[in-house]
């Protein structure tokens, strides 16, 4: 009988001596997503969602997952031996804390360095050296196991316009020169693949539903160099690059870079600015462990300081929890908010034109599944101007799977959706002039009054967060509950984040600012945007999500200093049939109403 994954996998840590390994499900460049080359945890598992980490031992398993793939993961785990941990419960430990009673001191575990951010990596090593446990950093069997696995992906990338990035790639390497300068350092190391396009007006599809490229840059006083793989790049490209002052190099050239430029020998070393949860462990190794002059494999010693940062050996090394370049992406121009307009009036109309067709398909008594949504949303917006790709795949739940947080139709799960219940549908694309993320709970037939209540009490919440006026200063966590304080009354909750960042023409989910309950110190600023979707899921019955992105936007200057507000940028209709008007004060109403009006 041929061996499965996990066997293989243990026969490569019997012989290394490993007992036990931690896989992550992400890649060198520390993304939500990643690239087929680096999916070793889905390769192992069966599990495909986009968060999530497996921990193998000689005799046991367990993946531990957020409340998004909760349902999700119990199906895609079954007959796998694999325990499904549910992350952030009461009762639900830590892995750390199921590795330290599931080893012994002494015992070895093995993880893939280079697949981890820095800033996990130490913790994991701090965590077990403190119960003499050994975590070995370059346990990496898999190529030797997984076979045919699939490459890195050698997809062309290409040029975003200045006329749709509303700055030149020149400017904005000056601007982040100047963000270092005023943190005393004169260099910086980029891994984050988002990072990288913004800076260089760079995009491409090497992931799945992110317009970006697997790439490495470096910036300092004097040069701007990316590494990328040659093949990747047109003529076009290399002599825009060149022309913004750009210095090409070839992906696997990074290494040897960062040996050469931040060798131990040199005293004239760069003063580099990293952010750890930014930049893979290997890599951050070759930079700060370097600066330690030995081979311990823990990188920086010295303790963080309270401002989050932290200096390495002669101040050669300054860690930050934001990087420059985040806050900088994340405020957007003048010229990307128009862009944002126009790419949401563009995608509301196929919204409007795929409801239309919805309704009509069932009134006609024809088939219709989760696919067909799926199919019909994404011919209705390749048909608009500058459509690029889905922004994510789409959710498209009939039903009991609405419940399903982040769920995806299968042949397998794929649902008729009939004239009775909640149609969950959470879509979004990304435009050359923007990127949209919309959630719509469509009532397909008839509704039960608990499913309008929840509906309406959601929504109002929802109105809340949208309404919001805030002083200067403000982060997520202090808005979130606006959101909940109604389905609170009715002691009903949900276990995802509020609000998320969405870039422009780039990933979906985008940081710094967030809004859920989490403490998260970046603070909403104008500029930038950030999507508003509370919901409710009732396993086993239905789900409902309604969502929008939000503006921030000067409000008012008071005596107590300045306001920030929210608007509302997606238009799209929201079912009404779904509302108890009743429910609603004249305010929520009024935005209600407003927002109809200004729909296609």
């Amino acid at each position: 009988m041929e061996q499965s994954n996990i066997e293989k996998l243990r026969q490569a840590m019997q012989e290394a001596s490993v007992q036990a390994v931690i896989v992550p499900l992400t890649d060198p460049h520390c993304g939500e997503y990643t690239p087929d080359h680096w999916k070793t945890l889905q390769w192992l598992s069966g599990f495909t969602g986009s968060a999530g980490m497996l921990v193998v031992t000689c005799d046991k398993a367990g993946l531990w997952t957020d409340s998004r793939y909760f349902l999700q993961a119990d199906e895609q785990l079954q007959n796998t031996g694999i325990a499904l941990f549910k992350a952030g419960l009461p009762d639900t430990p830590s892995h750390e804390a199921w590795l330290t009673d599931e080893l012994s001191a002494g015992d070895t575990i093995g993880i893939e360095g280079e697949v981890f951010a820095a800033s996990q990596a130490r913790s994991l090593l701090n965590y077990f050296e403190k119960k003499r446990i050994t975590v070995k950093t370059d346990f990496t069997p898999y190529n030797i196991w997984w076979e045919n696995r699939p490459e890195i992906p050698l997809n062309k990338a290409f040029i975003l316009p200045e006329h749709f990035t509303g700055e030149s790639v020149r400017s904005k390497i000056q601007r982040l020169r100047e963000a270092l300068h005023a943190q005393k350092a004169t260099c910086t190391v980029l891994a984050a693949l988002d990072s990288i396009a913004w800076l260089f007006n760079l995009r491409g599809s090497d992931i799945r539903y992110n317009p970006v490229a697997v790439s490495y840059a470096f910036v300092s006083d004097t040069e701007a160099v990316l590494f990328i793989d040659f093949r990747k790049l047109t003529d076009e490209v290399k002599d825009y690059l060149q022309g913004e002052g750009v210095t090409l190099a070839e992906y696997d050239a990074m290494d040897a870079f960062v040996g050469a430029t931040f060798a131990v020998a040199r005293n004239d070393s760069p003063v580099v600015l990293i952010a750890p949860n930014k930049v893979n462990y290997h890599l951050y190794h070759g930079i700060a462990g370097q600066a330690r002059n030995d081979d311990s494999n823990r990188g920086i010693a010295g303790q963080a300081r309270n401002d989050g940062s932290n200096r390495g050996i002669a101040g050669r090394v300054i860690e930050v929890d934001v990087h420059p370049i985040d806050r900088m992406k994340a405020i957007k121009n003048e010229v990307e908010i128009a862009g944002f307009r126009n790419a949401m009036q563009r995608d509301e109309v196929a919204l409007v034109k795929f409801e239309a067709w919805l309704r009509q398909q069932l009134a006609d008594s024809q088939v219709v599944t989760e696919l067909d949504v799926s199919r019909k949303l994404l011919e209705l917006r390749s048909e608009q101007d500058y459509f690029v790709s889905e922004s994510f795949e789409t959710i498209a739940a009939y039903g009991a799977h609405g419940a399903i947080v982040h769920y995806a139709p299968t042949p397998e799960s794929n649902a008729r959706i009939l004239p009775e219940g909640l149609l969950l549908v959470d879509s979004g694309a990304h435009y050359l002039d923007g990127t949209t993320d919309l959630t719509r709970t469509i009532a397909v037939g008839a509704v039960t009054d608990e499913m309008k209540r929840d509906f309406t009490m959601l929504l109002k919440g929802h109105i809340a967060l949208a309404r919001a006026k805030f002083p200067k200063g403000t982060v997520g966590m202090q808005l979130d509950i606006l959101a909940r304080q109604f389905i609170w009354q009715d002691g009903q909750n949900y276990l995802h984040g509020t609000g998320h960042g969405v870039g422009h023409c780039l990933n979906v989910h985008e940081g710094p600012q967030s809004i859920r309950m989490n403490y998260n110190p970046t603070p909403i600023e104008p500029g930038m945007l950030t999507s508003n979707e509370p919901g409710i899921y009732k396993a086993g019955r239905y789900g409902i999500r309604i969502e929008n992105l939000l503006l921030c936007i000067p409000a008012a200057t008071t005596e107590f200093g300045e306001y920030y507000q929210f608007e509302t940028l997606t238009r799209c209709p929201i079912d009404k049939s779904l509302v108890d008007t009743g429910l609603l004060t004249k305010e929520e109403a009024e935005w209600l109403q407003k927002i109809e009006k200004q729909s296609p």
